[in-house]
């Protein structure tokens, strides 16, 4: 069957919000990069995205890591996704992230989010996340990197071994996105692979600086990037 791919553009505003909406995303994600790779925004930012996008396409919301313990907040989401970096040695970080998910309202699901720098996040190596993943099935699979330092994910996981990951979220049922400071090049490379997203901040920024502004064209030039894999078999 022929594989939907979408953009996912994470934005700090309701201005930026309107941006990547004229770009073409398709899944709108709040986050606050000032406060990590899964910073979490005000619950007032949040909130205000959410009514400017007023329904026209779902919402996530970065929640920070798991070990911060903040639940999400109230206001209708599509998905909510936690970090696990510092996770690594806490026996029970998938009975924590299960008790975390029990707790969302009705219709927002939960994303678990494998670090493809797992050592140095002290995170879960990303087939352990997997599988809770595929055993909770749980909303989708985000693969990251936790670090902002300028490397992307293909300096942390080569090709097949992402390809492998995406194989087993196929079978289990599980939707993929790939992130982890994606450019124009890096997209390119893993499109063969057919994720269900491509989740970007940096690539549509101005200048390239996960803390400037989204620009509406840089948007749409990845959206339409993307756009001949909607019709790949």
């Amino acid at each position: 069957m022929p594989m939907m791919i979408d953009l996912l553009v994470s934005v700090r505003s309701a201005a930026e919000a309107r941006a990547a909406l004229a770009g073409g995303a398709a899944l709108i994600d709040v986050k606050e990069p000032r406060r990590g790779s899964l910073g979490r925004a005000d619950d007032e930012t949040i909130a205000a995205v959410v009514r400017g996008v007023a329904g026209r396409r779902p919402v996530s919301a970065a929640l920070g890591e798991l070990t911060e313990q903040r639940p999400a907040p109230a206001c209708p989401l599509a998905y909510v996704k936690w970090g696990l970096a510092g996770c690594r040695d806490q026996s029970d970080w998938a009975g924590e992230l299960t008790r975390a998910a029990d707790l969302l309202p009705p219709g927002c699901r939960p994303v678990a989010v494998a670090y493809a720098d797992w050592k140095r996040a002290q995170a879960p190596p990303p087939e352990e996340v997997l599988t809770l993943a595929a055993q909770l099935r749980l909303g989708a699979l985000l693969i990251d990197t936790w670090q902002k330092d300028g490397s992307t994910l293909l300096d942390w996981l080569p090709v097949g071994e992402i390809g492998c990951l995406g194989e087993r979220c196929r079978t289990a049922g599980v939707p993929l996105a790939l992130a982890g400071s994606l450019g124009l090049a890096e997209i390119r490379t893993l499109l063969p692979l057919q994720p269900d997203w491509f989740a970007v901040r940096g690539a549509v920024c101005r200048g390239r600086q996960r803390g400037a502004a989204i620009e509406e064209d840089k948007v749409r030039e990845l959206a339409e990037a993307i756009t001949p894999a909607r019709t790949a078999s």
